[in-house]
């Protein structure tokens, strides 16, 4: 079985690849540090199974989810995080992954995940099945980020976490029209003025860690 991981976090990498090696002892196990280099090895050679994070340097997670499917509709993708699960999963589940862990649970929940995934089926924690339950529920409101496209939701973390337009654009390879575009569009979506007000929304709803 061939394992893709893609942590910007050596130590983070070399735990999973342990917790994995434990299951799957003769695993060929990979490892790459960013979503460029995830998207890069994913295309040129085959998996089983690809586990990411969903924040790293340069492109996100996410994004790198958007274009493995693309090419891979079928690939399992399980995407780790130390974000709740009550704000990303249901989002990269939309996505095309496979299932979504948290950090913190990962070494209990790890090997149950990835043997799921192979057998086609999706890795739903009880959280996010509450939560996909909810939603279901028609007097369920959203909050207004759900109403953001995938694109428009990456603006908007790296709008929190204060990058600037260009900084955007370069990360998400995109020109800094189309991000200047986007952020109107957050703007507009969430009932904002400006940046301090996308940043202290980001917070109160746990979009970005504190500090």
């Amino acid at each position: 079985m061939r394992i893709l991981i893609a942590d910007d976090h050596t130590v983070v990498r070399r735990g999973l690849r342990q917790i994995l090696l434990d299951e799957f002892k003769t695993a060929d196990i990979v490892e790459v540090e960013d979503a460029e280099a995830l998207i890069k090895a994913s295309l040129s050679e085959p998996w089983d199974v690809i586990i990411t994070d969903l924040s790293m340097p340069g492109r996100s997670g996410l994004d790198a989810l958007h274009q493995i499917k693309q090419q891979l509709p079928k690939l399992p993708v399980l995407i780790l995080s130390i974000h709740p699960e009550e704000q990303y999963a249901i989002r990269v589940l939309k996505a095309g992954a496979s299932g979504y862990l948290s950090k913190d649970m990962a070494s209990e929940e790890l090997v149950g995940a990835v043997h799921r995934v192979l057998l086609g089926k999706k890795y739903i924690s009880p959280t996010v099945a509450e939560k996909l339950a909810s939603i279901l529920d028609l007097g369920d409101e959203k909050p207004p980020h759900e109403q953001l496209s995938d694109r428009e939701f990456d603006c908007l973390k790296l709008i929190a976490v204060g990058k600037s337009i260009s900084e955007i654009a370069t990360m998400l390879s995109l020109s800094p029209t189309t991000i200047s575009t986007y952020r109107s569009r957050i703007l507009t979506k969430l009932g904002r003025k400006t940046n301090a007000d996308l940043i202290r929304y980001a917070l109160d709803h746990g979009l970005v860690p504190e500090g």
